[in-house]
């Protein structure tokens, strides 16, 4: 017999398919957990693909090497059972970055294929209820703690054949058909096979209220704190604030060809990025002096950035002569020290109000960055003498430059300055 419940159960798959077990016939009332994102593969393949593409897929500390960094000086070994944190309970990291683990209570990730795969399809997809963040008492109850979760799939729509059934009784061809009818699906009550796969019932019911609205995302994104009760993140913080009606996935699930884009960009997309922010530049001649305004407008409504806290914008401004040659800028080092409000970040202290790194901060430092659809206007006055061209650019980094620095270890592409907008003015 299969060493783990895990293993039995994908053991099963096949026997369960050929007879329409739903996986709660078989016993096990979160044994839908056992099902890989590659099952649902089958079927969704470009959801798949995006999916696989994204940060979700990427969020565990085996995947991510930010979070695995920090994971390791907080936490402890990801490939190790039994890993508690200092104050000798489970580690809170796992119920956002590998909610299937948390759920059951497991901390070696590569133990099991989804664990590895961080939020994947089944983490999101049997949320049944959102509970808040906030436990009776005042403590924080994270991630998949969040929730209370279901056996079943959870879709925005699911699949509503009611109609159908009662118009197929007084019908002597058997009722008219769905579109999809043809296609063997999983999510109506019986395994089925597919491409030569067998795939178990996953049966799928309609939860609109939730996954068309932001409760699906606020268990992990709205706030997070550290033991000393600092928030590390407070997206959903900031997002009250904005009293917007924009949910979550209308930005970072928009719908594409019918579809719900799953490759759900954030800080690390590129092209997300860029549109989250209009940067216009002006420029004119005054005397010896030119006289620069810029502007930046977030187009988010929460805070630019947000997120991780390390997660930084800085603001260059540059003057070139006709040779191409820069002869004056706004930040030759850093702008925290150069030009301040060239420098949009959210700042962790210690008890002494000095810079923090996260997990030691006692308090909140400064906040400089773009509040919810907040427009900020920066004025510079340079010598205007030899210049040809200004050229503004806003930089997004995923570290604080500290950190950049000393985790030589990551990639090269997480520590470098992202551009993601630029403007200039031609003398």
């Amino acid at each position: 017999m299969p060493k783990s419940k895990g293993s039995f159960l994908r053991a099963l798959l096949g026997i369960s398919a050929a007879i329409g077990w739903t996986w709660s016939a078989c016993g096990y009332a979160d044994s839908i957990r056992s099902v890989s994102s590659e099952v649902c593969q089958t079927c969704h393949k470009e959801i798949y693909k995006q999916w696989k593409g994204s940060m979700h897929a990427q969020s565990t500390a085996l995947e991510d090497p930010i979070h695995a960094t920090f994971y390791k000086k907080v936490v402890g070994d990801p490939l190790a059972e039994g890993v508690k944190m200092k104050n000798g309970k489970y580690p809170v990291c796992l119920q956002c970055h590998a909610p299937n683990a948390a759920i059951a209570k497991q901390t070696k990730l590569d133990s099991d294929v989804t664990y590895s795969e961080g939020v994947n399809c089944v983490a999101c997809h049997t949320l049944k209820t959102y509970k808040g963040i906030t436990a009776p008492g005042g403590k924080l109850r994270l991630g998949m703690m969040a929730y209370e979760t279901a056996d079943s799939l959870q879709g925005p729509a699911g699949f509503n054949r009611g109609l159908q059934k009662l118009t197929a009784a007084n019908d002597m061809f058997g009722g008219a058909p769905a579109d999809d009818s043809d296609v063997p699906n999983p999510h109506l009550g019986e395994g089925v096979t597919m491409n030569g796969k067998q795939i178990p019932s996953l049966p799928m019911e309609s939860n609109a209220g939730l996954m068309k609205s932001n409760a699906a995302c606020m268990g992990c994104h709205d706030k997070r704190n550290n033991s000393h009760g600092v928030p590390l993140c407070a997206t959903g913080n900031e997002y009250m604030v904005s009293k917007s009606d924009v949910t979550c996935q209308y930005c970072h699930m928009p719908m594409v060809d019918n579809e719900a884009d799953h490759s759900m960009g954030g800080g690390h997309d590129g092209g997300m990025l860029k549109r989250s922010i209009v940067f216009t530049m002006d420029t004119k001649a005054n005397g010896g002096k030119l006289l620069v305004t810029a502007k930046l407008k977030n187009q988010q409504p929460h805070a630019l950035p947000t997120g991780a806290p390390f997660r930084n914008i800085v603001f260059k401004l540059m003057a070139y002569n006709s040779s191409g040659d820069l002869i004056w800028e706004n930040a030759p080092e850093h702008p925290a020290k150069d030009d301040p409000q060239a420098y949009f970040a959210y700042l962790l202290a210690d008890d002494a109000g000095k810079d923090a790194m996260p997990p030691t901060a006692t308090q909140l430092g400064a906040d400089t960055r773009l509040r919810p659809h907040e427009e900020r206007e920066l004025a510079y006055e340079i010598p205007a003498d030899g210049v040809a061209l200004i050229r503004g650019e806003v930089h997004y980094n995923l570290l604080w430059k500290v950190l950049a620095d000393q985790f030589k270890h990551l990639p090269q592409d997480l520590r470098d300055s992202r551009v993601i907008a630029v403007a200039e003015n031609v003398l």
